[in-house]
Parts: structure tokens; sequence; C-alpha cells
């Protein structure tokens, strides 16, 4: 009789069997799509602004790149606040002139990959961001699973024409467009069912990505990390756990890596198995590091996390 997880990496290879294409990254639309096809020994450090948002946009941007850090993610609310007195030129420069690489883009937005009442808004959301993030130079934006209602079958069986819609929108952008599963979410919440729906959608323009917290504190297991494969995963943001009760988990359990219990060494290792070699972004979201000065967590973050990266070897 097959095991569990016999039966579950059978059902994410189905889609292959029956005629969707596996993640061809050489055939890709993108350029951000060709950067991990061979297994990788390298990964480079970002930060998320998300991390040092009470600076505002250029502030966070400032800091960290004074603390040596180079690749940074970019958060949609502190570019809006910064396009309300400038321009999108003057929000590119800000990052030429310093030296930074823009790797990603967030989209936070209600029902962007399934059915609801807030999709239609959304999309135009999503399209203007598209449009917001490909003018900065970024070839990679992602969107978390969110929805405030409760989700049906019906809902899972619609998500695939879902993601290819938004897909389409990417694609029109050249962008590389990445579901990010949530621990809390009443839809994607797994690595799993994310790899599932993404690959039943088998779009060209849409990858999935993973985020340590969500991975590790909610219902995925380690060993789900073989289901990927090999340059399929597209993105990451980097995180450790408190060591503290899981059924009190919140978003100030997300911690430094190296400094809580998450096995971060290990998944890196996993990772780079599975021939990823993009960014390790840190998104924190602890009020003392979030309010803290960007410059001493700019440095904090990247000696702990280089420590880290030297370790697992992708440094």
């Amino acid at each position: 009789m097959a095991t569990r997880r016999e039966f579950l990496a059978a059902s994410l290879a189905a889609p292959f069997a029956a005629g969707a294409r596996a993640p061809d990254m050489g055939a890709a639309t993108t350029p951000a799509m060709t950067h991990s096809t061979q297994v990788a020994s390298r990964m480079t450090l970002a930060i998320h602004q998300n991390t040092s948002r009470a600076a505002g946009y250029r502030g966070s941007l400032e800091g960290w790149a004074r603390a040596g850090i180079r690749h940074v993610e970019l958060n949609d609310g502190l570019l809006d606040a910064f396009l309300q007195n400038d321009t999108l030129a003057g929000a590119r420069s800000v990052m030429t002139d310093l030296g930074l690489t823009p790797v990603c883009g967030a989209a936070t937005l209600q029902d962007i990959w399934l059915p609801g009442p807030a999709r239609a808004q959304s999309l135009e959301t999503w399209r203007r961001r598209c449009e917001q993030y490909a003018g900065l130079g970024l070839e990679r934006m992602y969107a978390p699973s969110l929805t405030n209602r409760e989700v049906t079958a019906e809902d899972f069986a619609a998500t695939p024409d879902c993601i290819r819609e938004a897909g389409d929108i990417a694609r029109q952008f050249d962008l590389v467009a990445m579901i990010e599963f949530t621990r809390t979410s009443t839809h994607l919440s797994t690595l799993t069912t994310a790899l599932q729906m993404i690959r039943t959608a088998d779009h060209p323009n849409v990858r999935p990505m993973l985020d340590f917290f969500h991975f590790w504190s909610g219902l995925s297991k380690f060993e789900d990390l073989d289901l990927l494969q090999p340059g399929e995963l597209q993105h990451a943001h980097f995180q450790d756990v408190l060591d503290a009760p899981r059924e009190l988990t919140n978003n100030n359990y997300r911690l430094i890596p190296g400094d809580g219990i998450a096995p971060v060494v290990r998944i890196i290792q996993k990772l780079a198995e599975k021939g990823y070699g993009g960014s390790l972004s840190v998104e924190l979201f602890r009020q003392e590091i979030v309010n803290g000065d960007p410059f001493e967590i700019g440095t904090e973050i990247r000696t702990k996390c280089e420590r880290v990266m030297r370790e697992a070897g992708v440094l």
C-alpha cells in the first residue's frame, strides 16, 4: 500500500504525466526564469522592505546600503507613499545611486489567486504593480495567498484559471509572478497545495516561492522540499522561528536567521540541491526591528545571515 507521501508525490506529478509542461526554464519568456537552471552553489542576501518599513522607501534603502546590503525587495505600500511626492524614475534612481539591485516586489492583494469579491479590483492593481515593477527594472513579483472568506472546493477548482489570468498580465510586462503560500491562509497555506495549483495552471510566467517562516511554522514538512522540480523555485523569504509554543505563532515569531530553532542551514542546502541560486530575502515584522535604525538592522542581518549562508555553503 502506498504511503501518504508517495500518494501526494504522485498527485503532484500527475499534471506532467497528463501533458502539462514541467518547468522548462530554458524555454521561459524572461531572463528571470533562467537564473536557476543549474544546481546552485551560491545565493545572494537581500532584505525585504517590510523589515524596515517605518523608515520609508528611501530611508530603508539608504540605511541598508550603508550596511553593505546590495540586493533589496520592494514593498508596494512604501513605493506608493514615495510616489505621492516623486516619480517612478526617482524611485529607480534611489536604488541606482545607492548601488542596489531590486530582486523582487510585493503585491499584497485580496483574492488574486481565486474567485472572490475583491478580485476585480485586485487585478486592476496587479496590472498597475506589474507596470511599476517592470519600470523599476524588476524581473519578479509575488502576491501572498490572501482572502477574507471561507474557501470551498469550487474555489480550488477555479484557482488554476485565476493563476493563468494573473500570469497573462505578468507576461505582458516580462515578469515572473510568484505565489506565496501563507501559514494562516484558508486557500494556499502549504508548499504542496501551492505546487499542485501552479503546476495544474501550467503558466510559463507563474512559479512558486518559499517563505521560511510560513514553511516551517505551518503545516508543511521538511520532506515537502523534495517535491520541488530542479530550477522550479524562483524566490525565497528568509527567516528563523522563535522557540515558543507553535499554537501562539504570529509575525513576532519571525527572527533573524541563526537566532531561532528552524533548520535554516538544512533548508538552504536542500534548496541549493534543487537548483536554487537566487536571493534569500530577509522579511521581519518584530517592532524593535521594523522601527529600528536601518543601518544597524541591516548590519546585524548581514552579519548573522552571512554566517548562516557560509555554514550552508552558499556564500
